[in-house]
């Protein structure tokens, strides 16, 4: 129910926000609104203000199906106007007034976008510290000299290196430096009276053209530092047939020593010889005391790979610190953080038009609704970031050239800017043929993904 309506009160949300910057700047712009819409098809409720700006008699509504909305204007195009209220209709204004009406759709979700990223600036979030686990082997971050434990204060591209607030704002570093191919530079703490270091991590070598799970696989930093405990063990599991409990503090196993929760995790994970489970001995603190126990994973598949499993959370809560911006500095995290996704987006988007990235990139309305959920249920920033992610995706693809989009409409306004002449009804109509069925594929695509991604 939570997952229902968290997407629900998100979907209203940005259209509304969408809808609202065609309409209010359709106003000021002297042209007559008869209809706001969020959502399709039959009208659940409707009603018309009393008082509205001079010369409009707007009906709002709220339709039964949510995904999408539409502010309809009077349009010489789409039916008879009144000679007195020709100068009223879109069709007949200016050039840069038809062109700020399509604009400010996007621009209204960017603007949103904004507004959440300030706000949750200025509310404050916890997040983990920057201190790393041992890195993957055999892994970008172990070739640059990272073995665990390190705490990153700084980070950046081209040596302009600038604070590192947590580990999910070096995350997103992370993430900008693997899909644009740029190396990270790392400033690392000096312990015991030792100065900082500073390392690169080589971003550049990858390839990566999905930004998932295996991405930071191949950079080889997953998670931030925790303590090698186990946690909640599901019953019937084979931690739970090995005698492990909730609070055991794993020491090592076999002949490794085990210092934090993410090195434990891959330990656990290669445990397999041959597809086979590896049963090994755990040597475990429970309660202050020594213990050892054998433990025998269950192996499951991952991709073409075979990994081990024990059933149970593995690794202490990372320590974590309070992320909060004052006033001004907020605001302008905000933007940075909005540009910064808008282009990452449009980066992407050129990526998987000619090849470079894949289009598992792509998600649909499935992924949305389960992150959704999921950033609901972990308290209001996480779901005003949410928010501010999906409202910035908006933005940018509705300002894509395809012409059943907002983007599309603004390459039109374009050609009659540099030429002169509209675009004629023959080339109007096969170019909405042609972005109908490219909408459709990608709608496809992205359908097809989440399916893939939620029950394959």
């Amino acid at each position: 129910m939570l997952t229902v309506i968290a997407f629900v009160v998100a979907l209203g949300v940005l259209i509304a926000v969408h809808e609202y910057g065609h309409y209010r700047v359709a106003v000021a712009c002297g042209v007559k609104v008869e209809r706001f819409s969020v959502g399709f098809g039959k009208a659940l409720f409707r009603w018309q203000p009393k008082r509205q700006h001079p010369g409009q008699q707007t009906e709002f509504v709220i339709a039964a199906f949510p995904l999408g909305g539409y502010v309809k204007m009077l349009d010489e195009r789409e039916g008879p106007v009144a000679p007195e209220e020709r100068h009223r209709a879109f069709n007949t204004q200016p050039l840069r007034s038809r062109a700020a009406i399509v604009a400010a759709g996007p621009i209204a979700n960017l603007l949103l976008a904004i507004v959440l990223y300030t706000a949750v600036n200025w509310i404050g979030v916890q997040e983990p510290v920057a201190r790393l686990a041992q890195p993957v082997a055999a892994s970008l971050a172990e070739a640059a000299g990272l073995r665990g434990g390190e705490h990153i204060t700084r980070a950046g591209f081209d040596g302009d290196l600038t604070p590192v607030q947590s580990f999910e704002d070096l995350r997103w570093r992370m993430t900008q430096g693997a899909l644009d191919a740029r190396d990270l530079t790392l400033e690392v703490a000096g312990e015991d009276g030792k100065p900082a270091r500073q390392l690169v991590l080589p971003l550049s070598r990858m390839e990566a053209k999905d930004a998932d799970p295996q991405m930071f696989r191949k950079i080889g930093i997953l998670a931030p530092l925790t303590r090698p405990e186990i946690g909640d063990v599901m019953a019937g599991s084979a931690g739970e047939q090995a005698g492990l409990r909730k609070g055991d503090l794993v020491r090592a196993i076999g002949d490794t020593a085990i210092y934090d929760g993410q090195q434990l995790r891959e330990v656990i994970r290669a445990s397999v010889d041959g597809g086979q489970p590896r049963t090994q001995a755990w040597q475990i603190q429970r309660d202050g005391q020594p213990l050892t126990l054998q433990v025998k994973p269950e192996v499951r598949e991952e991709g073409a790979a075979k990994v081990g499993r024990i059933g149970a959370y593995v690794g202490a809560p990372p320590d974590m610190v309070t992320v909060r911006q004052g006033p001004v500095d907020g605001v302008w995290r905000g933007v940075v953080r909005t540009w910064e996704m808008s282009a990452l987006t449009v980066r992407m988007m050129v990526k998987m038009v000619t090849g470079q990235a894949s289009l598992k990139n792509l998600s649909g309305p499935l992924t949305i609704a389960d992150y959704a959920g999921k950033s609901a249920s972990l308290g209001l920033t996480q779901y005003l970031i949410f928010l501010a992610v999906i409202s910035v995706s908006l933005g940018v693809l509705n300002l894509m050239p395809l012409p059943v989009l907002d983007g599309g409409h603004l390459m039109y306004y374009l050609w009659e800017g540099l030429t002169g002449k509209s675009v004629s009804d023959a080339w109007m109509e096969r170019l909405q043929r042609g972005g109908v069925a490219l909408l459709l594929v990608m709608m496809s695509v992205a359908l097809f993904n989440d399916v893939t991604r939620l029950f394959g």
